[in-house]
């Protein structure tokens, strides 16, 4: 008989079969999903697991017991004995029982796609917000599942889905992780606290901040480390980095502003992490300026740019100035190039371009500081030329016979809220 995986020695590297299952919900949603388990195996990479093989179920909903029906769990035991594979990783959420049952009857450790998600992210918070974040959310995942994860808690073995508190003892009862639930919120909390008093004096200030926001792996902390020479890690894997980073970015005209790099989103993120993120991902509904940050190479831009407008809405930043950059045209087809929505509120970059990052920080002065007009204003209207001063910063005055002329770099939401008197005294090109 093939050895229990929960006897296998922490120093082997796993191997994971992959699990999806597609239902009549997911056909007529429009998903692909092919895309979806290509990025599961991109996240077991991200975790260190050697993925073996996949395997895709069809039905018209999930088995209630095994969630891929009893037959196709028998193939998935018989498909792990021939090839070796200690790990079995769904693409899906299950609920405890049905981790309970498919680990009788696979005999191997089951993990889902937001276990999976949480484990990364147990890896990669380094900051004390990051990782109190990370514990509350693998223990809101935990607690309605405590009874389906019983080899999964109790094995010495470690890897995936034992990280951080997945390493507590099965005998942990409801009442010590709900304690510990209401305890680190109030940590989180205080430091909730801390953060809104960091936006305070920042709006005191006049500071303005500008967000990176994207699908995980779009090139956000690559763009932030060009942009603003900051020491931060960029690589090719889902959530290279996860606690947000904030530098100073110098615009061409000298003026300085914040740039915050955010953790990135995912289809399908677990609910338990948006809510612990609440409070790191508000940093975008704070911003002055989203900067959308999508992939132009990937096959799924659109399906990915949807997920986060969705996540930013459910943040209540939707809405928010945005301007969205088209990033990776380097490794992207003519074809695909193409296909991209073009307009004033999009622009197309190459991150490792320099030309291409001055434009982009020329692209972010005129959304920040606004464009620069020039108004001829009669001078007998001082109720205009006061205007003026309230709709932007004025550059040069000057007169012109019974003309004030003024150049102005325009606020754009003033100038849209109250410039409209101004339009006929615009100088014209």
């Amino acid at each position: 008989m093939r050895q229990s995986t929960y006897e296998t020695g922490a120093g082997e590297q796993e191997k994971a079969l992959l699990v999806s299952l597609v239902t009549d919900d997911v056909r007529r949603s429009g998903a692909d999903p092919q895309h979806s388990i290509e990025e599961l195996a991109s996240l077991a990479d991200t975790a260190g697991v050697a993925v073996i093989d996949s395997i895709m179920q069809n039905l018209d909903v999930p088995d209630k017991r095994y969630f891929v029906g009893k037959g196709k769990a028998q193939e998935i035991r018989e498909l792990a004995e021939q090839t070796g594979a200690t790990t079995a990783i769904f693409d899906q959420e299950l609920s405890g029982a049905q981790v309970r049952n498919l680990e009788e009857i696979l005999d191997m450790k089951i993990i889902d796609r937001t276990q999976l998600i949480l484990d990364i992210f147990a890896g990669r918070a380094k900051t004390r917000e990051g990782i109190l974040q990370v514990e509350l959310a693998q223990l809101s995942y935990l607690l309605p599942r405590l009874s389906g994860h019983g080899k999964n808690l109790s094995r010495l073995g470690g890897g995936i889905g034992t990280r951080g508190p997945g390493e507590t003892k099965l005998e942990t009862d409801r009442r010590h992780i709900r304690n510990r639930i209401t305890e680190l919120k109030r940590q989180l909390e205080a430091v909730t606290a801390h953060r809104n008093l960091h936006r305070e004096r920042r709006r005191k200030v006049g500071a303005v901040q500008v967000a990176l926001v994207g699908y995980t792996n779009a090139g956000k902390s690559t763009l932030l480390r060009q942009l603003t020479e900051a020491d931060v890690l960029a690589e090719d894997k889902l959530f290279a980095t996860l606690d947000p980073t904030s530098r100073n970015l110098i615009l061409p005209s000298g003026k300085e502003i914040i740039l915050t790099d955010t953790v990135g989103f995912i289809q399908n993120l677990p609910h338990d992490l948006v809510a612990a993120f609440r409070a790191t991902l508000e940093e975008a509904a704070e911003a002055d300026l989203l900067l959308h940050v999508v992939d132009a190479s990937s096959p799924m831009r659109v399906r990915q740019q949807k997920v986060v407008d969705e996540v930013l809405q459910e943040l209540g930043a939707g809405g928010k100035p945005t301007l969205i950059v088209y990033n990776k045209i380097d490794l992207s087809s003519e074809e695909a190039l193409s296909m991209l929505t073009g307009g004033q509120d999009t622009i197309r970059v190459n991150a490792f371009f320099e030309q291409d990052m001055t434009r982009l920080r020329e692209a972010i002065e005129d959304r920040i500081l606004g464009e620069v007009a020039e108004f001829r204003i009669p001078a007998s209207r001082g109720d205009l030329a006061a205007l003026v001063y309230r709709v932007g910063e004025v550059l040069e005055q000057d007169t012109d016979e019974d003309f004030l002329v003024l150049s102005v770099r325009l606020n754009p939401a003033d100038m849209e809220k109250s410039g409209r008197a101004l339009e006929p005294y615009r100088a014209s090109e």
